[in-house]
């Protein structure tokens, strides 16, 4: 069988990591000269808690190769191909590393995809693949299938305020400060492996009411959506969206998950996401 490798930016549930047995990478969160690891050192409270007290921002940095040459070390002596499913490469590292790995074990079938994608669309690309897997299906079939997925990958998402997103360096400084001035809530979209500006509205409430709207218009109702909505400490507001979803589309299936500290990072408090696949 197939062995699924992921990391913490797909935010999959325990249940489903120890149900398909995948072993998970975390990233690197850092708060000035300390560093945590994603999910076991610091969770998504203790990353709020630490923020609120910290003066200055926190950064994340890729899992390091060590991390990955572990799991292949594991995983390879059965002989079985190894597939591992990560972020996009321009924003984050992980990619790199995962290949740097690979070098040690010239022998094992170890596929490492860029999937362009982050968040919750990551996340069902994971599941997915661990599904197939279960049932048997071979790696170049998996393979080719999730590079469907990244064709008809749609992600939106809203923040309080872009500042996170400029001091990472994933946005302009002048629209920036722009849409702070103004206090204008953004509405951005995940094209091309990365951030880019979509529209903007003048209230949280629109701007989450926009995203709705994008799912509406934009989602297959004759297909498998695969609906992911993520938010940073607000489950019910999230449970609202995934309701409003299903009542719009049926009994389709949502994952609802609480962003990791490495995503909120860069979106701050009070990021909003929803993807699906079209």
């Amino acid at each position: 069988m197939v062995h699924i490798i992921a990391d913490t930016t797909a935010g999959l549930s325990q249940d489903l990591l120890d149900k398909y047995h995948i072993p998970l990478v975390p990233q690197i969160i850092n708060f000035g000269n300390e560093s945590f690891l994603e999910g076991s050192e610091m969770d998504a409270a203790m990353f709020t808690q630490r923020l609120a007290s910290s003066k200055a921002l926190p950064k994340t940095a890729a899992p390091p190769p060590e991390m990955f040459v572990e799991h292949f070390a594991r995983l390879a002596s059965d002989g079985q191909p190894i597939l591992c499913i990560h972020p996009s490469s321009k924003v984050s590292g992980t990619v790199r590393s995962a290949m740097i790995a690979r070098q040690e074990f010239p022998e094992a079938d170890i596929r490492i995809m860029d999937t362009q994608a982050i968040d919750g669309p990551l996340g069902w690309m994971v599941r997915k693949a661990a599904e197939w897997a279960a049932e048997g299906t071979d790696a170049e079939t998996i393979w080719q299938r999730l590079l469907d997925m990244t064709g008809r990958m749609r992600l939106y998402f809203t923040v309080d305020t872009l500042e996170f997103l400029q001091r990472g360096g994933r946005i302009g400084g002048a629209k920036a400060l722009v849409a702070n001035l103004l206090q204008i809530k953004p509405v951005l979209t995940w094209r091309n492996g990365q951030v880019e500006p979509f529209v903007s509205e003048r209230t949280r409430k629109r701007a989450l009411e926009h995203l709705v709207r994008l799912a509406i218009e934009q989602a297959p109702r004759d297909g498998e959506p695969m609906f992911s909505v993520g938010h940073a400490a607000a489950p019910d507001v999230a449970e609202e969206i995934a309701a409003r979803l299903k009542a719009e589309f049926g009994e389709v299936q949502i994952m609802v998950s609480e962003l990791g500290p490495a995503i909120v990072t860069h979106g701050g408090p009070g990021t909003f996401s929803l993807g699906f696949f079209a």
